[in-house]
């Protein structure tokens, strides 16, 4: 698993060992933290197996895999923010391009053919109608929709050339919350690019306002509108797929979201509800490559992976308070 102390990929750990699958982790600690490894011991009753290494070092890749006889590989690592890859877009072609191209050219010479991709609904042109569909027009509107939109066209060639591969490509909508233990949760480095993790640093203290970027779209309260899904029901989706992708060769991409749009004062509503405090906002200019409306299509994740959200809303916000008040600081 490349990634797996991150957000995402440490949930997807807990989902794992409480399928009893093993699991090893390769990350670089670019985003993440080593206290993360602690915690998930504490969750799952013992110590994962760690490797700190880039995706961009193919040798250690290689030489992990034959070492601890890897036969699938949970791919979650890559760099995430749209503004910041707005701003410095070679660097996140080098990581979540070139590296995972490193990463694949490992796959290869150890054998390793099963991958599931942490892929994202930003691949979705903006032209489309609601909801997204996975057959929906593609064409990211910023350079970290194209990095996943490239790796996955990447994936989908090399399913064509070579059969025996079996991949699955999940596009996430807006993953929040956290584990209900308030042990693991999102802990971004610096200022956060995602709503709810900044919602939580005002409700606790952090910080003094959220400032909520275009009031102007043409939504129902003029702020964007999202579907947010909870950071375990993604978890699960990657556990359900991985067990898909044992019975099936190819390459499948699917949306992992609730089918259900909310707006960015809706959400910071019901982050208000679950934490009982008020949070205060301003309303400034739009985000360089935002856009107005998007939520799933999610059919087709039940249909192949049996796989649907039930974790709703209040529960996303109640899970991420917890995390917050317990760790107002994030693992730091």
């Amino acid at each position: 698993m490349t990634g797996g102390l991150g957000y995402i990929g440490s949930h997807a750990c807990v989902a794992l060992a409480q399928k009893a699958i093993p699991f090893v982790i390769v990350d670089n600690l670019a985003n993440s933290s080593l206290g993360v490894i602690d915690r998930l011991a504490e969750l799952v009753g013992y110590r994962p197996p760690f490797v700190e290494g880039d995706i961009r070092d193919g040798d250690l890749l290689v030489e992990t895999m034959e070492r601890h006889a890897i036969g699938a590989v949970m791919h979650f690592a890559g760099s995430k923010a749209v503004g910041e890859s707005v701003a410095m877009p070679l660097d996140y072609y080098v990581n979540n391009v070139a590296g995972s191209l490193t990463l694949f050219a490992a796959m290869v010479r150890t054998g390793v053919k099963t991958l599931i991709f942490s892929s994202s609904a930003t691949i979705y042109a903006q032209t489309n109608a609601m909801p997204l569909a996975e057959h929906a027009a593609l064409g990211a509107s910023n350079p970290y929709g194209r990095t996943k939109l490239f790796v996955e066209q990447i994936l989908f060639d090399l399913s064509v050339s070579d059969p025996a591969w079996s991949i699955a490509c999940l596009r996430y909508f807006n993953p929040v919350g956290a584990h209900p233990s308030g042990l693991i949760g999102e802990s971004p480095r610096g200022t956060p690019n995602n709503l709810v993790p900044y919602i939580a640093q005002v409700a606790v203290g952090r910080r003094e306002y959220l400032s909520v970027f275009g009031g102007d779209y043409e939504t129902e309260d003029g702020t964007g509108v999202r579907d947010y899904v909870h950071v375990l029901d993604v978890a699960e989706g990657h556990v359900m797929a991985l067990d898909y992708l044992r019975r099936h060769a190819g390459c499948v991409a699917v949306n992992l979201g609730t089918g259900r749009g909310m707006s960015v004062l809706d959400m910071l509503h019901e982050y208000e509800r679950a934490s009982g405090r008020s949070i205060a906002y301003e309303v400034t200019g739009r985000r360089p490559g935002d856009v107005a409306r998007c939520w799933a299509q999610v059919s087709l994740a039940r249909d192949l992976f049996g796989w649907q959200a039930t974790r709703e809303v209040e529960q996303m916000c109640q899970d991420s308070w917890r995390w917050q008040l317990a760790n107002p600081d994030g693992y730091a």
